[in-house]
């Protein structure tokens, strides 16, 4: 039986604290299944991992928030091209949905990325999800890049580590104002911002 969700598109400063909280949660639960280190991030009432998102999909039923993507729109460098892309993160199912299909709910992003204006929708994944998201580009809208590696400023200032990371993960490209065509060639992207 599917749960039945309601989605809610908000800017970044329309969030309350009681949806801070709530997202917090979510994302504590969500992401610690793989590890007490991917749930840190989220530790008193922070809902953003790295870069904080501009916009935010969420979709709630009657246990809470059951699916979560961010929308940050930035300029990233693919190879030698400076590129506006929307950057889409924080993606996120509750367990008792993840099989249910609620995933390809997140489709409904598509138009909000329409009325940003932005010519692509730009993600990373890690190698362990490629199972998981081969299912959004089989329809044509999605493009999973591979042999790409991402360069991103990390989130806070360690003194024992670089200020950078590269990381090799999968890329998703959706185009929106231009066709895939268009993409630029490169086998590095550099976010020049942490990631979402």
């Amino acid at each position: 039986m599917r749960s039945a969700v309601q989605w809610r598109l908000c800017w970044e400063n329309d969030l309350r604290s009681a949806d801070q909280a709530d997202l917090s949660e979510f994302f504590r639960n969500t992401y610690g299944r793989t590890g007490a280190f991917n749930a840190k991030p989220f530790e008193g009432g922070r809902s953003w991992a790295g870069a904080r998102p501009e916009l935010r999909l969420i979709a709630r039923d009657a246990h809470g928030v059951a699916a979560h993507i961010g929308i940050l729109r930035r300029f990233i460098k693919v190879g030698e091209v400076d590129l506006l892309v929307a950057e889409l993160g924080l993606y996120g199912v509750r367990q008792d949905l993840e099989r249910l299909g609620i995933s390809f709910s997140m489709r409904a992003v598509y138009p909000v990325l329409q009325q940003l204006g932005v010519p692509f929708a730009f993600g990373t994944v890690r190698h362990a999800m490629r199972n998981h998201v081969e299912r959004f580009c089989r329809d044509g809208r999605t493009t999973m890049l591979t042999g790409v590696r991402v360069r991103s400023t990390r989130p806070g200032v360690y003194l024992d580590l670089p200020p950078t990371r590269l990381e090799d993960v999968l890329i998703l490209v959706s185009p929106i104002g231009r066709s895939m065509d268009e993409w630029p060639s490169g086998t590095l992207i550099d976010r020049n911002g942490p990631e979402l």
